[in-house]
């Protein structure tokens, strides 16, 4: 059995496939998977070392297989066939791999199994019949209901006034509803005074452009003093707004969460 965990981005695959992993007492490994993801990092990798030396490096899912754990291929979806092909043997009855680049064939351990998380959106690969088969269960990871979005806020933010959690919920589960991605306007010297948050339970993701060149930071949740409801006055043509932002030490990494005209 090697399950395939699909829905869209930011709702929790990674997180429960990890969960699940940690509640079995294993061993966990994660991969990331790219549109770079050759077979030789999937499996074992040479590294030159010193003089006329080489050393061959095995991967996280390799050391998974030899240990007995559980490897998490995160966005599995954005990898090509080609590396999914050398995965093959190890998703069926077979259960190995052989690795080219160090001449071996290397079986799985008979408690090693494989998990891959999927996107369910326009930027993946559409997987060949041969892998989808080998991929089973398929479970659809949806958008959680909102005392399930509630719960989540209150685990990550146990500093927030109840009442803006609720606004905040409110607001995700219509997001959900009309199947669009938050933006948030920050004022900052972003491109179109527009920049993209991507909150997680440890992390939260400024993505923008600047003179048209993207950026991406990355800010601890721990980093941030609280919530706190700001009102922005009217700029230009843009009206005066109400915004709820999480607060942190550098107001330039501060980060509206919601925004209310």
């Amino acid at each position: 059995m090697n399950p395939r965990l699909l829905g869209k981005p930011g709702v929790g695959k990674t997180t429960l496939a990890y969960a699940a992993a940690k509640r079995l007492d294993r061993e966990v490994y994660i991969m990331q998977a790219t549109v770079d993801t050759r077979p030789e990092d999937l499996l074992v990798t040479p590294v030159i070392e010193g003089e006329a030396r080489l050393r061959y490096v095995a991967s996280p899912l390799v050391t998974a297989m030899l240990r007995g754990g559980i490897v998490i291929l995160d966005e599995g979806n954005r990898m090509s066939e080609k590396s999914w092909a050398s995965l093959a043997p190890l998703l069926d009855g077979r259960r190995y791999v052989e690795s080219i680049v160090a001449g071996i064939k290397i079986k799985a351990h008979p408690l090693f199994r494989l998990v891959a998380t999927m996107n369910d959106d326009a930027s993946t690969f559409d997987l060949p019949e041969y892998i989808h088969s080998r991929l089973q269960p398929m479970i659809l990871i949806d958008f959680p209901e909102r005392h399930e979005e509630f719960a989540i806020l209150r685990e990550n933010l146990p500093f927030g006034d109840e009442h803006i959690l609720n606004y905040v919920t409110d607001f995700l589960q219509q997001a959900h509803a009309a199947d669009e991605r938050y933006t948030a306007r920050d004022g900052g010297r972003a491109d179109g005074q527009v920049r993209e948050i991507e909150l997680d339970r440890d992390r939260v993701t400024l993505k923008r452009a600047v003179s048209g060149i993207r950026m991406n930071v990355g800010v601890p949740v721990a980093a941030f003093r609280g919530v706190t409801m700001r009102l922005l006055p009217a700029e230009g043509e843009e009206p005066a707004a109400i915004a709820i932002v999480l607060e942190h030490t550098d107001p330039g990494l501060s980060v509206p969460v919601f925004l209310s005209t």
